[in-house]
Protein backbone atom coordinates (compact mmCIF):
# COMPACT_ATOMS: atom_id res chain seq x y z
CA UNK A 1 0.00 0.00 0.00
CA UNK A 2 2.80 2.45 0.92
CA UNK A 3 4.45 1.81 -2.46
CA UNK A 4 1.18 2.49 -4.28
CA UNK A 5 0.72 5.77 -2.38
CA UNK A 6 4.29 6.69 -3.27
CA UNK A 7 3.56 6.12 -6.96
CA UNK A 8 0.57 8.44 -6.77
CA UNK A 9 2.51 11.11 -4.92
CA UNK A 10 5.11 10.98 -7.64
CA UNK A 11 2.43 11.24 -10.30
CA UNK A 12 0.87 14.32 -8.69
CA UNK A 13 2.38 17.73 -9.46
CA UNK A 14 5.12 18.53 -6.99
CA UNK A 15 4.48 21.61 -4.82
CA UNK A 16 7.87 21.42 -3.11
CA UNK A 17 11.02 23.20 -4.27
CA UNK A 18 12.19 20.25 -6.38
CA UNK A 19 9.94 20.00 -9.46
CA UNK A 20 8.88 16.69 -10.96
CA UNK A 21 9.43 16.11 -14.67
CA UNK A 22 7.43 13.33 -16.30
CA UNK A 23 9.14 11.26 -18.98
CA UNK A 24 7.08 8.85 -21.10
CA UNK A 25 9.04 5.97 -22.63
CA UNK A 26 7.31 4.23 -25.53
CA UNK A 27 8.67 0.67 -25.59
CA UNK A 28 8.56 -1.05 -28.98
CA UNK A 29 5.75 -3.58 -29.38
CA UNK A 30 8.13 -6.47 -30.05
CA UNK A 31 10.52 -5.62 -27.23
CA UNK A 32 10.84 -8.01 -24.28
CA UNK A 33 13.41 -5.93 -22.42
CA UNK A 34 12.92 -5.52 -18.67
CA UNK A 35 11.59 -2.16 -17.53
CA UNK A 36 14.45 -1.73 -15.06
CA UNK A 37 16.99 -2.10 -17.87
CA UNK A 38 15.10 0.45 -19.98
CA UNK A 39 14.91 2.86 -17.05
CA UNK A 40 18.65 2.61 -16.53
CA UNK A 41 19.39 3.38 -20.20
CA UNK A 42 16.88 6.25 -20.30
CA UNK A 43 18.41 7.84 -17.20
CA UNK A 44 21.81 7.71 -18.88
CA UNK A 45 20.27 9.43 -21.91
CA UNK A 46 18.82 12.17 -19.70
CA UNK A 47 22.14 12.61 -17.93
CA UNK A 48 23.81 13.23 -21.30
CA UNK A 49 21.12 15.76 -22.31
CA UNK A 50 20.23 17.35 -19.00
CA UNK A 51 19.07 20.76 -20.28
CA UNK A 52 15.84 20.79 -22.27
CA UNK A 53 13.55 23.57 -23.46
CA UNK A 54 10.01 22.56 -22.53
CA UNK A 55 8.54 19.35 -23.94
CA UNK A 56 11.00 17.31 -25.99
CA UNK A 57 11.04 13.93 -27.74
CA UNK A 58 13.93 11.67 -28.75
CA UNK A 59 13.22 9.19 -31.55
CA UNK A 60 16.82 8.41 -32.50
CA UNK A 61 19.41 7.11 -30.06
CA UNK A 62 23.16 6.59 -30.05
CA UNK A 63 22.81 3.57 -27.76
CA UNK A 64 21.98 0.25 -29.52
CA UNK A 65 19.90 -1.01 -26.57
CA UNK A 66 17.54 1.98 -26.79
CA UNK A 67 17.38 1.74 -30.58
CA UNK A 68 16.30 -1.91 -30.37
CA UNK A 69 13.77 -1.53 -27.56
CA UNK A 70 12.45 2.04 -27.45
CA UNK A 71 10.34 3.91 -29.99
CA UNK A 72 10.58 7.29 -28.27
CA UNK A 73 11.50 9.05 -25.04
CA UNK A 74 9.38 12.14 -24.35
CA UNK A 75 9.54 14.85 -21.71
CA UNK A 76 5.85 15.72 -21.41
CA UNK A 77 3.33 18.11 -19.93
CA UNK A 78 5.78 20.82 -18.92
CA UNK A 79 3.42 23.32 -20.55
CA UNK A 80 0.79 22.45 -17.93
CA UNK A 81 2.95 24.20 -15.34
CA UNK A 82 4.46 27.01 -17.40
CA UNK A 83 2.66 29.08 -20.02
CA UNK A 84 5.76 29.54 -22.16
CA UNK A 85 8.51 26.95 -22.67
CA UNK A 86 11.28 27.36 -20.12
CA UNK A 87 14.77 25.82 -19.94
CA UNK A 88 14.66 22.84 -17.58
CA UNK A 89 17.71 21.50 -15.74
CA UNK A 90 16.91 17.81 -15.36
CA UNK A 91 19.64 17.40 -12.73
CA UNK A 92 17.64 19.69 -10.45
CA UNK A 93 14.37 17.78 -10.94
CA UNK A 94 12.78 14.57 -9.77
CA UNK A 95 12.45 12.38 -12.87
CA UNK A 96 9.30 10.23 -13.04
CA UNK A 97 9.70 7.58 -15.74
CA UNK A 98 6.59 5.98 -17.26
CA UNK A 99 7.30 3.02 -19.53
CA UNK A 100 4.48 1.72 -21.72
CA UNK A 101 3.72 -0.45 -24.74
CA UNK A 102 0.77 0.33 -26.99
CA UNK A 103 -2.01 -2.19 -27.46
CA UNK A 104 -2.41 -2.65 -31.21
CA UNK A 105 -5.83 -4.32 -31.07
CA UNK A 106 -8.78 -2.20 -32.08
CA UNK A 107 -11.95 -1.76 -30.02
CA UNK A 108 -14.15 -4.73 -29.23
CA UNK A 109 -17.92 -4.69 -28.67
CA UNK A 110 -19.80 -5.37 -25.47
CA UNK A 111 -23.16 -6.90 -26.35
CA UNK A 112 -26.42 -7.31 -24.48
CA UNK A 113 -28.47 -10.22 -25.78
CA UNK A 114 -32.14 -9.50 -26.28
CA UNK A 115 -34.92 -11.86 -27.31
CA UNK A 116 -34.97 -10.60 -30.91
CA UNK A 117 -31.39 -9.41 -31.50
CA UNK A 118 -27.90 -8.95 -30.14
CA UNK A 119 -27.49 -5.27 -29.21
CA UNK A 120 -24.10 -3.53 -29.13
CA UNK A 121 -24.20 -1.69 -25.81
CA UNK A 122 -20.62 -0.42 -25.60
CA UNK A 123 -17.19 -0.28 -27.23
CA UNK A 124 -14.18 -1.45 -25.26
CA UNK A 125 -10.46 -0.60 -25.56
CA UNK A 126 -7.48 -1.96 -23.66
CA UNK A 127 -5.19 0.98 -22.85
CA UNK A 128 -2.80 2.42 -23.76
CA UNK A 129 -4.11 1.97 -27.31
CA UNK A 130 -2.50 2.78 -30.65
CA UNK A 131 -5.71 4.56 -31.65
CA UNK A 132 -5.27 7.24 -28.96
CA UNK A 133 -1.49 7.70 -29.24
CA UNK A 134 -0.70 11.42 -29.58
CA UNK A 135 -4.32 12.47 -28.96
CA UNK A 136 -3.52 14.27 -25.67
CA UNK A 137 -0.90 16.49 -27.34
CA UNK A 138 -3.20 17.35 -30.24
CA UNK A 139 -5.82 18.93 -27.98
CA UNK A 140 -5.24 22.65 -27.34
CA UNK A 141 -7.10 24.68 -24.70
CA UNK A 142 -6.80 28.22 -23.39
CA UNK A 143 -7.38 27.51 -19.72
CA UNK A 144 -5.80 24.83 -17.54
CA UNK A 145 -8.32 22.19 -18.55
CA UNK A 146 -5.81 19.36 -18.93
CA UNK A 147 -3.96 19.96 -15.68
CA UNK A 148 -7.20 20.29 -13.70
CA UNK A 149 -8.58 17.01 -15.02
CA UNK A 150 -5.29 15.19 -14.56
CA UNK A 151 -4.89 16.45 -11.01
CA UNK A 152 -8.50 15.63 -10.13
CA UNK A 153 -8.22 11.94 -10.99
CA UNK A 154 -4.81 11.58 -9.36
CA UNK A 155 -6.16 13.19 -6.18
CA UNK A 156 -9.23 10.94 -6.17
CA UNK A 157 -7.00 7.86 -6.35
CA UNK A 158 -4.68 9.20 -3.67
CA UNK A 159 -7.59 9.89 -1.29
CA UNK A 160 -8.84 6.35 -1.84
CA UNK A 161 -5.44 4.84 -1.07
CA UNK A 162 -5.11 6.97 2.07
CA UNK A 163 -8.56 5.74 3.17
CA UNK A 164 -10.00 9.23 3.53
CA UNK A 165 -13.47 8.85 5.08
CA UNK A 166 -15.84 9.50 2.17
CA UNK A 167 -18.61 10.37 4.64
CA UNK A 168 -16.56 13.36 5.74
CA UNK A 169 -14.85 14.26 2.45
CA UNK A 170 -16.96 13.28 -0.56
CA UNK A 171 -15.92 12.57 -4.13
CA UNK A 172 -17.75 10.51 -6.74
CA UNK A 173 -15.14 9.96 -9.47
CA UNK A 174 -17.50 11.58 -12.00
CA UNK A 175 -16.32 14.14 -14.56
CA UNK A 176 -18.72 16.16 -16.74
CA UNK A 177 -17.37 18.03 -19.76
CA UNK A 178 -19.95 20.32 -21.36
CA UNK A 179 -20.01 22.80 -24.22
CA UNK A 180 -20.95 23.13 -27.90
CA UNK A 181 -20.41 20.26 -30.37
CA UNK A 182 -17.02 19.82 -32.00
CA UNK A 183 -14.91 21.24 -29.17
CA UNK A 184 -13.14 17.96 -28.39
CA UNK A 185 -14.98 16.80 -25.27
CA UNK A 186 -15.12 13.12 -26.23
CA UNK A 187 -11.55 13.17 -27.53
CA UNK A 188 -10.38 14.75 -24.28
CA UNK A 189 -12.04 11.98 -22.27
CA UNK A 190 -10.27 9.31 -24.32
CA UNK A 191 -6.96 11.18 -24.19
CA UNK A 192 -7.27 11.57 -20.40
CA UNK A 193 -7.88 7.84 -19.98
CA UNK A 194 -4.81 7.08 -22.10
CA UNK A 195 -2.66 9.65 -20.27
CA UNK A 196 -3.60 8.36 -16.81
CA UNK A 197 -3.02 4.74 -17.82
CA UNK A 198 0.54 5.70 -18.79
CA UNK A 199 1.08 8.00 -15.81
CA UNK A 200 0.04 5.24 -13.38
CA UNK A 201 1.65 2.33 -15.24
CA UNK A 202 3.69 1.39 -12.16
CA UNK A 203 0.46 0.91 -10.21
CA UNK A 204 -1.95 -0.55 -12.81
CA UNK A 205 -0.79 -3.00 -15.47
CA UNK A 206 -3.20 -1.62 -18.06
CA UNK A 207 -6.33 0.50 -18.53
CA UNK A 208 -9.83 -0.35 -19.68
CA UNK A 209 -12.02 2.17 -21.52
CA UNK A 210 -15.69 1.31 -21.92
CA UNK A 211 -17.67 3.77 -24.07
CA UNK A 212 -21.39 3.22 -23.50
CA UNK A 213 -23.58 3.44 -26.59
CA UNK A 214 -26.21 5.54 -24.88
CA UNK A 215 -28.41 6.14 -27.94
CA UNK A 216 -29.03 2.46 -28.68
CA UNK A 217 -29.17 1.53 -25.03
CA UNK A 218 -31.61 4.15 -23.85
CA UNK A 219 -33.88 4.91 -26.78
CA UNK A 220 -34.58 1.78 -28.80
CA UNK A 221 -35.59 -0.23 -25.77
CA UNK A 222 -36.98 2.61 -23.70
CA UNK A 223 -39.50 0.53 -21.77
CA UNK A 224 -36.66 -1.78 -20.72
CA UNK A 225 -34.02 0.91 -20.30
CA UNK A 226 -33.82 0.67 -16.52
CA UNK A 227 -32.99 -3.04 -16.72
CA UNK A 228 -30.55 -2.52 -19.58
CA UNK A 229 -28.68 0.14 -17.62
CA UNK A 230 -28.30 -2.24 -14.71
CA UNK A 231 -27.11 -5.07 -16.95
CA UNK A 232 -24.60 -2.81 -18.70
CA UNK A 233 -23.07 -1.73 -15.40
CA UNK A 234 -22.97 -5.32 -14.22
CA UNK A 235 -20.71 -6.08 -17.20
CA UNK A 236 -18.58 -3.07 -16.26
CA UNK A 237 -18.30 -4.44 -12.73
CA UNK A 238 -16.44 -7.44 -14.15
CA UNK A 239 -13.73 -5.09 -15.42
CA UNK A 240 -13.61 -3.21 -12.11
CA UNK A 241 -13.08 -6.44 -10.17
CA UNK A 242 -9.64 -6.74 -11.81
CA UNK A 243 -7.59 -4.56 -9.45
CA UNK A 244 -4.66 -4.57 -11.90
CA UNK A 245 -6.78 -2.45 -14.26
CA UNK A 246 -7.66 1.24 -14.16
CA UNK A 247 -11.21 1.43 -15.55
CA UNK A 248 -12.75 4.41 -17.34
CA UNK A 249 -16.47 4.48 -18.19
CA UNK A 250 -17.26 7.02 -20.93
CA UNK A 251 -20.85 8.18 -21.42
CA UNK A 252 -20.98 10.49 -24.43
CA UNK A 253 -23.92 12.91 -24.72
CA UNK A 254 -25.08 11.95 -21.25
CA UNK A 255 -28.22 14.06 -21.66
CA UNK A 256 -29.66 11.26 -23.80
CA UNK A 257 -29.40 9.08 -20.73
CA UNK A 258 -30.51 11.46 -17.99
CA UNK A 259 -32.95 13.65 -19.93
CA UNK A 260 -35.61 10.97 -19.67
CA UNK A 261 -37.60 12.85 -17.02
CA UNK A 262 -38.09 15.72 -19.47
CA UNK A 263 -39.89 13.23 -21.71
CA UNK A 264 -42.67 13.11 -19.15
CA UNK A 265 -43.78 16.57 -20.26
CA UNK A 266 -44.06 15.24 -23.82
CA UNK A 267 -46.36 12.41 -22.84
CA UNK A 268 -43.99 9.50 -22.16
CA UNK A 269 -44.90 7.34 -19.19
CA UNK A 270 -43.32 8.84 -16.06
CA UNK A 271 -42.49 5.48 -14.48
CA UNK A 272 -40.31 4.46 -17.44
CA UNK A 273 -38.50 7.80 -17.47
CA UNK A 274 -37.82 7.75 -13.76
CA UNK A 275 -36.56 4.16 -13.86
CA UNK A 276 -33.89 5.13 -16.41
CA UNK A 277 -32.50 7.98 -14.34
CA UNK A 278 -32.75 6.08 -11.07
CA UNK A 279 -30.90 3.12 -12.55
CA UNK A 280 -28.04 5.34 -13.73
CA UNK A 281 -27.73 7.13 -10.39
CA UNK A 282 -27.88 3.87 -8.46
CA UNK A 283 -25.14 2.28 -10.57
CA UNK A 284 -22.89 5.33 -10.25
CA UNK A 285 -23.32 5.27 -6.47
CA UNK A 286 -22.35 1.60 -6.42
CA UNK A 287 -19.23 1.71 -8.56
CA UNK A 288 -17.83 4.84 -6.92
CA UNK A 289 -16.95 2.62 -3.96
CA UNK A 290 -14.17 1.11 -6.04
CA UNK A 291 -10.89 3.00 -6.15
CA UNK A 292 -9.92 1.94 -9.69
CA UNK A 293 -12.81 3.43 -11.68
CA UNK A 294 -13.48 6.89 -13.16
CA UNK A 295 -16.70 7.94 -14.93
CA UNK A 296 -16.21 10.41 -17.80
CA UNK A 297 -19.26 12.10 -19.30
CA UNK A 298 -19.92 14.74 -21.97
CA UNK A 299 -22.92 16.89 -22.82
CA UNK A 300 -23.89 19.38 -25.50
CA UNK A 301 -27.15 20.37 -23.75
CA UNK A 302 -26.56 20.64 -19.99
CA UNK A 303 -30.02 22.10 -19.26
CA UNK A 304 -31.50 18.72 -20.15
CA UNK A 305 -29.43 16.78 -17.62
CA UNK A 306 -31.13 15.70 -14.43
CA UNK A 307 -30.01 17.80 -11.45
CA UNK A 308 -29.28 14.71 -9.37
CA UNK A 309 -26.71 13.59 -11.95
CA UNK A 310 -25.09 17.05 -12.18
CA UNK A 311 -24.72 17.07 -8.38
CA UNK A 312 -22.72 13.85 -8.56
CA UNK A 313 -20.15 15.34 -10.93
CA UNK A 314 -17.05 16.39 -9.00
CA UNK A 315 -15.81 18.49 -11.93
CA UNK A 316 -18.11 20.29 -14.35
CA UNK A 317 -15.73 21.70 -16.93
CA UNK A 318 -16.87 23.92 -19.79
CA UNK A 319 -15.11 23.26 -23.11
CA UNK A 320 -15.68 26.11 -25.54
CA UNK A 321 -14.40 27.08 -28.99
CA UNK A 322 -10.68 27.91 -29.01
CA UNK A 323 -9.37 31.48 -28.84
CA UNK A 324 -7.14 33.01 -31.51
CA UNK A 325 -4.04 32.03 -29.49
CA UNK A 326 -5.20 28.40 -29.27
CA UNK A 327 -6.14 28.39 -32.96
CA UNK A 328 -2.61 29.57 -33.81
CA UNK A 329 -1.21 26.53 -31.95
CA UNK A 330 -3.65 24.19 -33.69
CA UNK A 331 -2.73 25.50 -37.14
CA UNK A 332 0.96 25.38 -36.23
CA UNK A 333 0.72 21.70 -35.27
CA UNK A 334 -0.99 21.01 -38.63
CA UNK A 335 1.78 22.81 -40.52
CA UNK A 336 4.48 20.91 -38.63
CA UNK A 337 2.84 17.62 -39.57
CA UNK A 338 2.61 18.60 -43.24
CA UNK A 339 6.23 19.72 -43.19
CA UNK A 340 7.26 16.44 -41.59
CA UNK A 341 5.77 14.67 -44.58
CA UNK A 342 7.48 17.12 -46.98
CA UNK A 343 4.24 18.56 -48.28
CA UNK A 344 5.52 22.06 -47.47
CA UNK A 345 8.91 23.03 -48.86
CA UNK A 346 10.03 25.79 -46.48
CA UNK A 347 11.66 24.51 -43.33
CA UNK A 348 12.26 27.76 -41.40
CA UNK A 349 9.76 26.96 -38.64
CA UNK A 350 11.49 29.45 -36.34
CA UNK A 351 9.49 32.08 -38.16
CA UNK A 352 6.37 30.71 -36.54
CA UNK A 353 7.28 31.38 -32.91
CA UNK A 354 4.15 33.05 -31.55
CA UNK A 355 5.81 36.29 -30.45
CA UNK A 356 7.83 36.51 -33.65
CA UNK A 357 6.99 39.37 -36.02
CA UNK A 358 7.99 37.58 -39.20
CA UNK A 359 5.76 37.92 -42.24
CA UNK A 360 4.61 34.29 -42.02
CA UNK A 361 3.91 34.48 -38.31
CA UNK A 362 1.83 37.65 -38.74
CA UNK A 363 -0.09 36.02 -41.59
CA UNK A 364 -0.88 32.94 -39.50
CA UNK A 365 -1.93 35.18 -36.58
CA UNK A 366 -4.31 37.04 -38.88
CA UNK A 367 -5.80 33.76 -40.15
CA UNK A 368 -6.18 32.56 -36.54
CA UNK A 369 -8.07 35.70 -35.53
CA UNK A 370 -10.56 35.41 -38.36
CA UNK A 371 -11.03 31.70 -37.57
CA UNK A 372 -12.47 32.46 -34.13
CA UNK A 373 -15.87 30.84 -33.67
CA UNK A 374 -14.90 27.63 -35.49
CA UNK A 375 -14.68 24.42 -33.49
CA UNK A 376 -11.49 22.43 -33.09
CA UNK A 377 -13.03 19.69 -35.23
CA UNK A 378 -13.48 22.12 -38.14
CA UNK A 379 -10.11 23.80 -37.66
CA UNK A 380 -8.19 20.56 -38.13
CA UNK A 381 -10.07 19.90 -41.37
CA UNK A 382 -9.21 23.26 -42.91
CA UNK A 383 -5.56 22.50 -43.88
CA UNK A 384 -6.84 19.49 -45.83
CA UNK A 385 -9.56 21.58 -47.50
CA UNK A 386 -7.03 24.34 -48.25
CA UNK A 387 -4.85 21.86 -50.12
CA UNK A 388 -7.74 20.11 -51.85
CA UNK A 389 -9.48 23.29 -53.02
CA UNK A 390 -6.67 25.76 -53.64
CA UNK A 391 -3.31 23.92 -53.93
CA UNK A 392 -3.61 20.37 -55.30
CA UNK A 393 0.13 20.06 -56.04
CA UNK A 394 2.34 17.54 -54.17
CA UNK A 395 4.38 20.32 -52.54
CA UNK A 396 4.04 24.04 -51.97
CA UNK A 397 5.74 26.86 -50.08
CA UNK A 398 4.38 27.79 -46.66
CA UNK A 399 3.43 31.29 -47.81
CA UNK A 400 1.30 29.97 -50.66
CA UNK A 401 -0.25 27.35 -48.38
CA UNK A 402 -1.19 30.00 -45.80
CA UNK A 403 -2.91 32.02 -48.52
CA UNK A 404 -4.87 28.89 -49.42
CA UNK A 405 -5.70 28.34 -45.74
CA UNK A 406 -7.03 31.89 -45.50
CA UNK A 407 -9.31 31.25 -48.48
CA UNK A 408 -10.50 27.99 -46.90
CA UNK A 409 -11.45 29.85 -43.70
CA UNK A 410 -13.44 32.43 -45.70
CA UNK A 411 -15.20 29.64 -47.58
CA UNK A 412 -16.02 27.83 -44.32
CA UNK A 413 -17.87 30.84 -42.93
CA UNK A 414 -19.63 31.44 -46.27
CA UNK A 415 -20.76 27.81 -46.47
CA UNK A 416 -22.01 28.00 -42.88
CA UNK A 417 -24.05 31.12 -43.64
CA UNK A 418 -25.68 29.38 -46.60
CA UNK A 419 -26.33 26.20 -44.66
CA UNK A 420 -27.51 27.89 -41.45
CA UNK A 421 -28.85 31.30 -42.54
CA UNK A 422 -30.40 32.00 -39.13
CA UNK A 423 -27.17 31.47 -37.19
Amino acid sequence: MDEAVGDLKQALPCVAEVPTVHVEVHQRSGSTAKKEDIKLSVRKLLNRHNIVFGDYTWTEFDEPFLTRNVQSVSIVDTELKAKDPQPIDLTACTIALHIFQLNEDGPSSENLEEETENMIAASHWVLPAVEFHGLWDSLVYDVEVKSHLLNYVLTALLFSDKNVDSNLVTWNRVVLLHGPPGTGKTSLCKALAQKLTIRLSSRYRYGQLIEINSHSLFSKWFSESGKLVTRMFQKIQDFIDDKDALVFVLIDEVESLTAARNACRAGAEPSDAIRVVNAVLTQIDQIKRHSNVVILTTSNITERIDVAFVDRADIRQYIGPPSAAAIFKIYLSCLEELMRLLTLRELEMIGFIENNVSKLSLLLSEISRKSEGLSGRVLRKLPFLAHALYVQTPSVTIEVFLQALSLAVDRQFEDRRKLLPCV
